[in-house]
């Protein structure tokens, strides 16, 4: 019997590897601005599973995906500037998308891996704005919600890959 090879990949991904962009442009010419202060990510594809059983299946149960729908489920602390409190303008730009009809109310996003690996998504979405209330003591944090509308495209990460630093004062 042989040993199976160990993975070489033994560092566990950091939940902050992902950026989360939206396209505030009102022409044709994407402008993809950072969506900032998210403090959870959460990207999800769930399947429509459909029966298929035949007599050919000998009694055990077969299914078909039939649809995907995708969503992005995200936490933001909610930004302000220091000296007018104006809401930092592409915050603003999704919580408008949020309360508006038709066309208005889908925003164009992108979210890809930071550090440049092959992870990039994007598509049209549906916005969900709810603010998390709370005591006097707790900071302004939004949950957003983007609903798919339509595919979910992998793209090319928009970030080339950074090798990895040496550790200060390092070895060989």
């Amino acid at each position: 019997m042989t040993t199976p090879t160990p993975p070489a990949e033994t560092v566990t991904a950091l939940a902050r590897r992902y950026r989360l962009e939206i396209n505030t442009s009102a022409t044709g010419t994407p402008a993809w601005t950072v969506l900032p202060g998210i403090t959870e990510f959460a990207p999800k594809v769930e399947p429509t599973q459909q029966e298929v059983t035949t007599y050919d299946a000998e009694g055990w149960v077969e299914q078909a995906v039939t649809m995907l729908a995708w969503s992005v489920e995200i936490t933001i602390a909610h930004r302000a500037h220091p000296v007018t409190s104006a809401f930092n303008a592409t915050q603003e730009f999704v919580r408008r998308a949020s309360l508006s009809f038709g066309a208005a109310s889908y925003v164009h996003v992108r979210y890809y891996d930071r550090n440049g690996a092959d992870e990039a998504y994007e598509g049209q979405a549906l916005v969900t704005w709810e603010p998390d209330g709370g005591g006097p003591d707790e900071v302004d944090s939004i949950k957003v919600t983007l609903t798919g509308s339509g595919p979910l495209k992998a793209i090319a990460n928009p970030v080339t890959p950074v090798p990895p630093k040496p550790l200060a004062g390092g070895g060989s």
